[in-house]
This record gives structure tokens, C-alpha cells and sequence, in this order.
């Protein structure tokens, strides 16, 4: 009986210390929360700082970006910028940026659009319309060109931020060393190129002829949009609506690419170049021309980067006989998130990005063409950038791609056929265009 008794005390005795150390540790708990919520809470309210998320690509100068960076969060200190870097290349970026959207992600607040994302944006209803922050009077201190970029269906999606237009570059001192100019026509690129190279080679220098943007994405439609349009062809016919390409003369303009650039004046590796590769071969001294947009001057001219520094000339890109020349229309512009719950906040940031010190301080660093009229007269631009002055017609005029929401898709097809085009010596180019032209029909006829 004593022996029963024991045991039924200390089965109790040991009941009430489970139940004590349960209680105890729900009790210790519930302090840690106490203690760790409050001081959550009240470094939030004493900060009293707005997360703002801005996604952005890969920049070629990137101490320039991180110089803007520190100005805003020095004038800013209520905003906690953070910032997402994609990919260099438009056409990867377009897809880590779009994924997000479509998932209305909370990590995108502000972003950066290509020139021809616009629509697109709009149309998915992705990218906020900005008119009652952009007003009209404001718009006006742009080039019109970049602002129509940024409008759909009478509303504006996106603010310029600078602008590209395709330039060709060239090796001042052997173009002077063997008596030529600056080529007006492609057929004289080639020539010129040839003879320098050859020339060269005789003395044991190692050097190419051209250098530019072939690999299959977004860079390759603006270059062979330049050689296209500078032939007389189009993309899309201006007067029909429908595709061009498969038209004769844009035939002949993707052929003289093939048969006289890729491989020939060019490297075969040429393929697989985008921006940063193409400019690398121009500023080691391993390219006669290069073609690439207006930031390449700085990066030429740089001594720290480059090996041709002060070497350098520009002009426009040449076109064939009985045509004109013609530069793609580049650019980017800040853009709002439909679904960023802090849009006063992006606001602030993208009035920031595209004010006039900010795009002067990009002009300066990184040798971008600002879309602001008023700094094609800055004393300080031109005189760190003389060429602004002599290729403002170029960014006034650059041509732009197709303005329809399914442009990514239209692109997708020239980026195909282009490449394989281009990159096949034995591709039957009519056969091929007239898929591609057959296919971006389709694709167009969905639009209207």
C-alpha cells in the first residue's frame, strides 16, 4: 500500500514538474517575443524608412551607377533603395524583369525599360501610367522622340532617362595612315577595311577589319535593321504594315553582311559578341571600325581601359549606294510597377534618376547621350564629349524598331532568322526571310 502511494505521489509530483516546465518555457517564450518585437518595431518607427526595390541591369560603367546610388541615399535618407542587377544582355534582362512582373512581385518597385518595352508594359498592365506625375509641361524638356517611345494609347508609361543610336567608330590614325576617310558606303568599309588589314598584316600586326554586335539577341535586330534600312528595305513596311524582310531589299542587305562581314572583315567569333566583347577586340587594337553606341567613346578614350586612347574617330554609319544612313534607336527609361505599394516613394526615385544633374553626371562618366534638350548646350558636356555636338542630328533622328505590344515576340523571330542567316554560308537567305516575314505577320494580325 505504501509502495502504491509512492508511486501515485510521485507520478503527480512528477505531472505538476512537467506541467512547471512547460508553463515556464511557454512564459519564456512569449518574453523572448516581447523583447525581440518592440525593438523590431521601434527601429522601424524610428527610421521611419520607405524599402523601395529597384531592378536594373548590368552597367558597362558601373562607378558611375554607384556614384548616383550614394547621392540619393545621402538626399534620401528615408528611402532604403535596393537595388536588383540582371543581366547586361536587353534580351535576358527583358526576362528575368517580365517573370517578375507577371508574378506581381513585391521586389519591383522601379525599373529600367529598353525603348521598346513600353508598349508591351502597358499593354500587360505591368508598368504604371505616369501622367499625373510626368505633367506635359515637363515632357517637354525631352526629346520628342524618346517621349513618344514611352507613350501608348495617349498615356505615358516611362521617363527617358538617356538615349542610343548606332555610331561607327574607326582608327583615326591608320585610316590617316593610309590615306582614306571615313567610308560613306558599306562597299568602302569593306575596301578600306581589306587594304588596312592587309597592310598591316605585311608588317606583322595582327588586326581585324570590323567589329560589332552579331550574337542571336536584341543587338542583332538594331544592327541589321542599320544595314537594312541603309538599303532601302524595311522591317515593317510602313506602307502595307506587313513584315519587309523577305522584301529585295532587305535580302540583299543581310546577304552583303554575311558574305562580306561575318568571317571576312570580321572574325567568325564576331557570332557571339554582344556589346562588351565587340568593344573589348576595338579598344585592344584589334579592330579597324566597330560599330556600337555612344558610351563607347568614353570607354575608347579612356587610357585606364583602352589601348587606342586618342586614337579614335566617329562618323555616321555608312549605307549602301542610293541609300542614306540609319541608327537604331536605343535608350532606357524608368518605369513604375502597377503593383509597388510604394509608388510617392518611386516617384522620388525615378525624378531623381532622370533629373538634368543626373543625366549630366552620366553624360560626364559614362558617356551617355542625355534626353534632356537642354545638355546638348552644356559647356562641360561638350567639351568632355565634342562629338554630342556633330551627332546630335544622329540621336534626333535615330530610327525606332517596331512599335507594337508584341515586339518581344516580332523580335524573337528577326533574332532566328538573322542568325541563322548570317551565320550559315550556305543558307538559302529568300527562303528563310520568307518564314520569318510569314511568321511576324501572323504575330502582327494578333495586335490589331
Amino acid at each position: 500500500m505504501n509502495n502504491l502511494l509512492r508511486s501515485v505521489g510521485g507520478y503527480l509530483m512528477n505531472r505538476q514538474a512537467v506541467r512547471h516546465r512547460v508553463i515556464q518555457g511557454i512564459f519564456m517564450g512569449i518574453f523572448v517575443l516581447l523583447l525581440l518585437v518592440p525593438a523590431g518595431c521601434t527601429k522601424k518607427a524610428e527610421e521611419g524608412k520607405t524599402t523601395l526595390h529597384f531592378v536594373t541591369w548590368k552597367p558597362n560603367i558601373p562607378e558611375a551607377w554607384e556614384e548616383i546610388y550614394s547621392i540619393f541615399r545621402a538626399e534620401h535618407p528615408d528611402i532604403e533603395l535596393v537595388r536588383e542587377t540582371g543581366p547586361h544582355s536587353s534580351t535576358a534582362f527583358h526576362d528575368l524583369l517580365t517573370q517578375k512582373l507577371k508574378n506581381r512581385s513585391e521586389d519591383v518597385d522601379v525599373f529600367l525599360m529598353d525603348v521598346i518595352w513600353p508598349p508591351e508594359f502597358a499593354a500587360a498592365g505591368w508598368a504604371a501610367p505616369l501622367d499625373e506625375m510626368f505633367a506635359p509641361s515637363e515632357r517637354k524638356e525631352f526629346l520628342e522622340g524618346a517621349i513618344l517611345a514611352n507613350s501608348y494609347n495617349g498615356k505615358i508609361y516611362g521617363v527617358p532617362l538617356f538615349i542610343d543610336s548606332g555610331i561607327l567608330y574607326y582608327r583615326r590614325d591608320l585610316l590617316e595612315k593610309y590615306g582614306f576617310k571615313p567610308p560613306r558606303t558599306w562597299q568602302e568599309m569593306v575596301e578600306q577595311a581589306e587594304k588596312i588589314t592587309a597592310g598591316e598584316a605585311g608588317k606583322g600586326v595582327e588586326i581585324y577589319g570590323f567589329s560589332g554586335q552579331f550574337k542571336q539577341y536584341e543587338g542583332l535586330v538594331c544592327d541589321m535593321m542599320e544595314y537594312i534600312l541603309s538599303n532601302g528595305g524595311n522591317i515593317i513596311n510602313p506602307k502595307t504594315g506587313k513584315s519587309g524582310i523577305a522584301e529585295k531589299p532587305a535580302v540583299e542587305a543581310v546577304r552583303f553582311v554575311r558574305d562580306n562581314i561575318i568571317g571576312k572583315i570580321a572574325p567568325a567569333g564576331v557570332l557571339t559578341y554582344q556589346e562588351p566583347e565587340s568593344l573589348d577586340l576595338f579598344i585592344q587594337g584589334k579592330a579597324v571600325f566597330h560599330r556600337n553606341w555612344p558610351y563607347a567613346w568614353e570607354v575608347s578614350n579612356n587610357p585606364k581601359r583602352s589601348t587606342i586612347a586618342g586614337k579614335v574617330g566617329i562618323a555616321r554609319l555608312p549605307h549602301f549606294p542610293g541609300g542614306r544612313s540609319y541608327s537604331t534607336l536605343g535608350g532606357w527609361q524608368a518605369g513604375i510597377s502597377s503593383y509597388s505599394k510604394n509608388k510617392e516613394a518611386a516617384w522620388t526615385f525615378v525624378k531623381f534618376l532622370t533629373s538634368e544633374r543626373i543625366q549630366k553626371l552620366l553624360a560626364l562618366k559614362a558617356g551617355r547621350a542625355p534626353t534632356r534638350k537642354k545638355l546638348y548646350g552644356d559647356a562641360e558636356i561638350l567639351k568632355a564629349y565634342p562629338h554630342f555636338s556633330g551627332m546630335k542630328d544622329v540621336f534626333l533622328t535615330a530610327y525606332p524598331r517596331p512599335r507594337t505590344p508584341l515586339y518581344p515576340a516580332v523580335s524573337n523571330v528577326l533574332q532566328r532568322y538573322f542568325s541563322k542567316a548570317i551565320s550559315d554560308p550556305s543558307s538559302d537567305i529568300e527562303k528563310e526571310a520568307l518564314s520569318a516575314s510569314q511568321e511576324i505577320d501572323r504575330l502582327l494580325s494578333l495586335a490589331k
